[in-house]
């Protein structure tokens, strides 16, 4: 699970079978500051996700398929929440 930020859409004219009817997001990888972050990726919305929004994707194959429940599903990263707030407590 990744906790990202949505920063686009992505809009196709032909695209595979699996995604109809899905919008594609593009996701900003979250971490902590001190962390060089990731590069942003593409991912199946399954939640109404919208940019701005803070997500939780799962960026495991075999985990998107299930969330998708089609097991043949050409998928790797697919959001499945919309997150509210997050809090970080670090002992000093």
């Amino acid at each position: 699970m990744i906790l990202g930020k949505v920063v686009g859409t992505v809009v196709t004219t032909i695209s595979h079978p699996h995604f109809k009817n899905r919008r594609l997001l593009v996701v900003q990888p979250l971490g902590l500051e001190d962390e060089a972050p990731d590069e942003d990726f593409v991912a199946l919305d399954n939640t109404h996700a919208g940019i701005g929004d803070t997500v939780l994707v799962n960026r495991e194959g075999n985990g998107a398929r299930q969330v998708l429940n089609n097991p043949d599903a050409c998928v790797i990263s697919v959001i499945v929440g919309i997150v509210d707030s997050v809090c970080i407590e670090c002992d000093n």
